[in-house]
């Protein structure tokens, strides 16, 4: 079934947002791997599903798993994470699917960003970072909130870009809030520094 979805994902996105994919040798073929993306759209967790070539697992908001037709798929696919803090038995969960080699997306900032721009993260990801050893791969999307603005109930076509950057190493698993903070911060750092410069950027982007 994941598969399936994920080929007709690939078409939709493809088709509809002439979707561009850029740095996808980054992700290492074998091993648990964090993929952090910024957050624009809902929109946002298909389209990386669609993109990397290994099966995903998402951290997602656990209203969502009550949503008809939309809640079967998030329960099937998703870590449940409570809007206003992430508990312990969430985290425990996403270190244990690392180290069962699995692909891990977070979506750190936590919320989409109204203004398109990549806002602050949570210390989520590097609390689950640390505890797993994993690599993190940033991520950055772009066009999707011009596909599906907050608020709209229908699909524009536009240019879709996703790009991935080198994977960060493990930096340890220090466990103050102060070092967590720092390596969110580098980790959102290393997403904005994934975008183009203006004069290289494409008009429709």
């Amino acid at each position: 079934m994941y598969w399936i979805l994920r080929a007709v994902l690939k078409i939709v996105y493809k088709l509809l947002f002439c979707c561009e994919v850029r740095g996808i040798e980054n992700i290492p073929a074998e091993g648990g791997v964090i993929i952090a993306a910024n957050h624009l759209s809902y929109l946002d967790p298909p389209l990386i599903g669609a993109c990397i070539r290994r099966r995903a697992v998402f951290m997602a908001k656990s209203s969502l798993f009550h949503v008809p037709v939309i809640g079967w798929f998030v329960r099937r696919l998703s870590i449940p994470v409570d809007k206003d803090r992430v508990r312990p038995s969430a985290i425990k969960e996403a270190v244990r699917q690392l180290k069962e080699g699995k692909v891990l997306v977070m979506f750190p900032e936590g919320r989409r960003s109204k203004e398109g721009d990549v806002g602050g993260g949570k210390r989520g990801v590097a609390m689950v970072a640390a505890m797993s050893h994993a690599k993190v791969v940033p991520a950055l999307i772009e066009g999707t909130e011009r596909a599906l603005p907050a608020g709209s109930g229908f699909l524009k076509p536009t240019r879709v870009r996703v790009t991935f950057g080198v994977p960060i190493e493990d930096r340890g698993a220090e466990t103050s809030k102060g070092f967590q903070q720092r390596i969110t911060d580098e980790i959102m750092d290393k997403i904005r520094e994934l975008k183009p410069e203006p004069t290289m950027r494409n008009s429709n982007l």
